[in-house]
């Protein structure tokens, strides 16, 4: 087995090459190409569909409970405030930048660092599987839920994003909006008592201050907001519809359609979803993996973003080297030793919760 210090050295090495070569969600093909030569050079048979990449343990037992280790390799594409080259894996200063250092090449890299530790363990309580997947930026279809079919019952997940490794044992989900406010469209110079415009404006204020009943110990209250309204085509017809946008963010203590379904009650709008699948998750405090976190010095807290967790029915602690504050930002950078303290803390981690 390769020390850990190998294993390390290998990752920043993958890093860098998953840096340089594009990967922008739903075009990963070639840093999938990249994972699973990694997975042959460590003599790891591994399966691929699209451009997901995924393995088991070395000695898979059905009979055994299955942790999931899963972040993802797609990127967004780059803002244009970068002042380095994005696609160019620079290290200065003990900063290793470029587009999806942080987000989450670190956590990928660090995980199936991870993973290939513990692959050769014949006495593990629980089969591992590894998942890199793609299109975790886009929620497209062809991501990390397009594998569950493949996989599997999940009896619990660490989902790599950058949390400075700290335990984020609950993230907010996902619910997006069409809403459309009828009406009656007319030659503006004529009185019309029945303006989509206007009608839109109790139902905006409604999303602004509507309380959802429950909050969550670690996320709060849901959180509802208009993002988007278009209407009207020129200056002297009134339009037909009103088209708002609203961004509403769930906590654990809803689904996300118990959601829909109190706002549909509430509202006489047409209201049309974009997605149900993005659900809340959270893993209790009491959990192996978290108290496992918690004896080595980290601390919980709830996350406002979203990732691969949502397509997870399993129990799910999202934690990851790398700091969410740089994700999406110009001149993407992660610490170098962020990344060998979070092979370090995640082998530490897995290794108690497998003694437990």
């Amino acid at each position: 087995m390769k020390s850990i210090e190998t294993l390390t050295q290998e990752a920043i090495a993958l890093l860098k090459n998953l840096i340089e070569t594009e990967s922008f969600s739903s075009e990963e093909e070639h840093t999938a190409a990249l994972i699973e030569k990694w997975f042959t050079q460590n003599n790891i048979p591994f399966e691929r569909e699209n451009n997901n990449v995924w393995a088991y343990n070395k000695t898979f037992d059905k009979s055994k409970p299955t942790l999931l280790l899963n972040s993802h390799h797609d990127t967004v594409r780059p803002n244009q405030a970068y002042t380095k080259d994005p696609l160019k894996a620079i290290v200065e200063d003990g900063k290793l930048y470029g587009l999806g250092s942080n987000d989450a090449g670190g956590c990928l890299v660090s995980l199936l660092a991870t993973f290939a530790h513990f692959y050769s363990n014949e006495k593990l309580p629980y089969n591992i599987v590894m998942v890199a997947s793609a299109e975790e930026e886009s929620s497209g279809k062809n991501g990390l839920n397009s594998v569950l079919k493949h996989l599997p019952k999940l009896d619990c997940a660490i989902v790599g994003e950058p949390t400075l490794m700290q335990l984020a044992i609950a993230e907010k989900g996902l619910l997006v909006l069409d809403v459309i406010v009828k009406g009656t469209p007319s030659h503006a110079a004529h009185q019309n008592e029945d303006n989509p415009i206007y009608n839109a404006i109790p139902v905006i204020e409604w999303f602004n201050s509507f309380k959802f009943e429950k909050i969550s110990e670690q996320l709060g209250p849901v959180k509802m907001t208009v993002t988007q309204i278009n209407a009207g085509k020129q200056h002297n017809v009134v339009p037909s519809q009103c088209d708002l946008v609203v961004d509403i963010r769930v906590n654990d203590c809803y689904t996300n359609s118990e959601i829909l379904a109190i706002i549909k009650k509430q509202l006489t709008a047409e209201i049309n979803p974009r997605s149900m699948h993005l659900n809340a998750s959270s893993i209790p405090v009491a959990h192996g993996l978290v108290q496992a976190g918690i004896a080595l010095g980290r601390t919980t807290y709830g996350s406002p973003t979203l990732s691969d967790q949502s397509v997870l029915s399993c129990q799910s602690l999202k934690l990851g080297p790398g700091d969410t504050l740089r994700s999406h930002s110009a001149n993407e950078f992660i610490f170098i030793n962020e990344i060998e303290e979070g092979i370090e803390l995640y082998i530490k981690i897995l290794t108690d919760f497998f003694q437990q």
